[in-house]
């Protein structure tokens, strides 16, 4: 799936969530176009013509445009009588009937990605809980836009593979131990089955670097908990980067010495790299 692909479903998971949580009768929204100043309406729920479909909105113009160059929420109560917007859109707005409108942008990295729009057919003002459920729809496609920008950088440093025959040096396999944990503790977070299975055949590649794999029965969750041990992360940071309580992380640590019968978290670290589960 193209980053393209994966933002537009991603919005179009938002606007559903957005309506349901407010009752807003439509949202609407898109990406920014790469290398374009403009945002491109690609997803539409609720609505009962295709003006808006395809839209194109330029940074600055209409409400959309403004909050892109605001990079912040913005709201009207009388689209087509509103003198805090310009109206190039006018016509596709008032095909589609509506009235009242917010457009909350999508930040990734200090960069307006995208556009969130819900309306209402009737003017009348959009009060602060609308506006806060979408705020909380943006919020919830940034962080799943960063969760797949990181796991893509994770990606790229961990392609090169060690040569044949060629010792690696000390400072170069801590980086490869540092994304190794990194690429474990991001896995569970991406909801795209075939980016995730990318990350996990990531992974395999750095071990299998390290030495040749042999059974040793540690569950996906206890390699996680030893990946963080291994790049020197506390139980607390374990926790913490995992998405799980400490005496969970510390559990599963208990259960991976066990397996590997081990008496310390080194022994279980030095144990796991033997048996080519760990770089």
């Amino acid at each position: 799936m193209t980053a393209e692909a994966y933002g537009a479903v991603e919005i179009r998971g938002a606007l559903v969530r957005l309506r349901r949580a407010t009752g807003l009768p439509v949202a609407f929204g898109g990406l920014v176009e790469p290398g374009r100043p403009r945002v491109r309406i690609s997803e539409l729920t609720g609505t009962a013509t295709l003006a808006l479909s395809a839209l194109a909105v330029t940074s600055g113009n209409g409400l959309g445009g403004k909050a892109v160059a605001l990079a912040r929420p913005c709201a009207v109560t009388d689209y087509s009588l509103s003198r805090r917007i310009s109206h190039e859109y006018d016509t596709a707005v008032a095909t589609e009937g509506l009235r009242s409108v917010l457009a909350v942008p999508v930040v990734v990295r200090r960069r307006v990605r995208g556009v969130l729009y819900g309306a209402l057919r009737t003017a009348q003002p959009l009060g602060e809980r609308t506006l806060s459920a979408a705020v909380a729809a943006a919020r919830d496609v940034e962080q799943a836009l960063v969760v797949r920008e990181e796991a893509r950088d994770l990606l790229a440093a961990a392609r090169p593979e060690p040569v044949a025959g060629q010792s690696v040096p000390g400072a170069a396999w801590e980086q490869v131990r540092e994304a190794h944990a990194a690429l474990r503790a991001l896995a569970p977070r991406i909801s795209d089955p075939a980016l995730r299975a990318e990350l996990l055949d990531a992974c395999g590649l750095l071990t299998a670097a390290a030495a040749p794999a042999r059974e040793v029965g540690l569950a996906p969750r206890e390699v996680d908990v030893l990946a963080c041990v291994a790049a020197g992360a506390t139980n607390a940071t374990a926790a913490a980067r995992l998405g799980l309580a400490p005496e969970t992380v510390k559990s599963y640590l208990r259960s991976a010495m066990c397996r590997l019968g081990a008496h310390t978290r080194g022994e279980a670290v030095t144990a796991a790299r033997r048996a080519g589960v760990l770089p």
